[in-house]
């Protein structure tokens, strides 16, 4: 599952709307909407990020985090470190190994870590 997908789900729970009753407002198939709630699907465009957020009538906040998540949400990434350092290319290979096998807790203190380290790099 996706962050994108897993605020979805999470929203249209909330609300108590079924997958059926989105879909067929956004005028999607159910399937689609299924698969990108389980990360099946790449990351959703802008155009149905915003139809969503239409959908639920949210704003601010919670339309510019849906927005976030979208952007950090493709399951299928591939990461080219060709002329980077070579312990970029030893990070990319431990992780893409490595990620399965790590708890939540893990993987959100890596990426509390990865945050303030990049901040700290002023990227």
């Amino acid at each position: 599952m996706t962050p994108f997908g897993a605020k979805l789900r999470e929203m249209r729970r909330k609300r108590g709307i079924t997958l059926k009753e989105m879909a067929t407002t956004l005028q999607v198939s159910s399937a689609y909407l299924s698969a990108l709630e389980h990360g099946r699907r790449g990351r959703p465009t802008w155009f149905m990020v915003h139809r969503i957020i239409t959908f639920f009538n949210v704003i601010w906040d919670e339309a510019e985090e849906l927005q976030r998540l979208a952007e950090v949400s493709d399951p299928r990434i591939t990461v080219d470190t060709a002329g980077l350092e070579p312990e970029a290319t030893e990070l990319a290979n431990l992780l893409s190994t490595k990620i399965g096998g790590l708890s939540k807790e893990s993987l959100l203190h890596l990426i509390h870590q990865l945050r303030v380290v990049a901040a700290r790099d002023g990227i």
